[in-house]
């Protein structure tokens, strides 16, 4: 059984996650999602972040029914473990502990590591399309809440406001209505940036093919799937230098800003139009790291885990 936090209709990363796993295992075992444990038979409970599943997690060992594994999966690896009880508990109960990227790792605690395994999130690949000369595209995906930084990108794109050869699209839902309003006014103000709000997926992953660069932001990242997404559509990256996107992109990755930084933001996205160079070599490093997202991958990883618990005595 995996328990995740958030509903279908949310579509964000923790569903994303909890549906993927199901197909992926869906030859080998019987797999039921579910917002909570209420005490259903199964003989592993799979739950999604430390703190909003906690009430989950408890129930589950205190019913002493089989083995526990608590997917980190942003804001509780990077957050709540260092300041919230209940997301504390949910580690020390436990028995593995997984992350979605390979520096997620160091944020626990060293007697926790040997717990932990590091499962890459994946995504069939795509086959990367030709790009408009006439000007650069970027594309930030990610919805509209703090923890994503979209006010880096909006500062970016006043910053670009006399490149006429540079065009911003944006998707995302407006989950903070305040920053969805600085959106929609943005994009009345500056033609070329480009609220698109919520889109589907499979036309949020055309839009990623099209784009000549995907802006990805956050401050808070426990291994972005979009990201996964651009590296297995030909379409190179520019980060934020965080543990969550370093951890996937690779510590020498050349197409990292600071945390915040829409200068810097602004300057990766001028060269990227300016210097063609530099987006070839940004997506020749794409593509060393860009197996490590194959579903095989991840599905091996998975089935690792589960036979391991399932044949192992508590």
């Amino acid at each position: 059984m995996i328990v995740t936090p958030a509903y279908k209709s949310s579509n964000n990363g923790n569903w994303q996650t909890a549906w993927r796993w199901s197909r992926l295992l869906a030859e080998h075992y019987r797999i039921t999602i579910t917002d909570e444990w209420r005490g259903e038979k199964a003989h592993v409970l799979v739950a999604l972040h430390a703190r909003r599943s906690a009430a989950s997690i408890a129930a589950w060992h205190r019913a002493r029914r089989g083995p526990l594994v608590l997917v980190l999966t942003g804001t509780d690896l990077y957050r709540d473990i260092e300041v919230d009880t209940a997301a504390q508990a949910s580690l020390a109960l436990a028995d593995r502990l997984v992350v979605l990227q390979e520096l997620g790792p160091q944020r626990l605690p060293p007697a926790l590591r040997e717990r932990c395994v590091v499962c890459f999130q994946s995504c069939p690949a795509r086959r990367a399309l030709p790009k408009s000369t006439r000007r650069l595209r970027a594309l930030m995906v990610g919805h509209l809440r703090d923890e994503k930084a979209p006010q880096t990108y909006f500062e970016a794109a006043e910053l670009l406001r006399e490149r006429a050869d540079i065009a911003l699209d944006h998707i995302g839902a407006p989950l903070d209505a305040a920053l969805g309003d600085a959106a929609q006014a943005l994009a009345q103000r500056l033609p070329r940036y480009r609220w698109l709000g919520g889109l589907a997926h499979g036309a949020t992953r055309r839009r990623i093919q099209q784009a000549h660069v995907l802006v990805h932001a956050s401050r808070i990242e426990g291994g972005a799937h979009v990201i996964a997404e651009a590296l297995r559509s030909g379409t190179p990256v520019l980060a934020s230098r965080i543990d969550g996107n370093v951890g996937m992109l690779g510590a020498d990755y050349g197409g990292y800003f600071a945390c915040g930084d829409a200068q810097g933001l602004a300057a990766l996205l001028r060269r990227a139009r300016d210097e063609p160079a530099m987006l070839a070599a940004l997506t020749a490093q794409g593509d060393t790291r860009e197996p490590l997202f194959e579903p095989a991958r991840e599905r091996a990883t998975l089935l690792h885990l589960l036979g391991e618990l399932l044949e192992t005595p508590r």
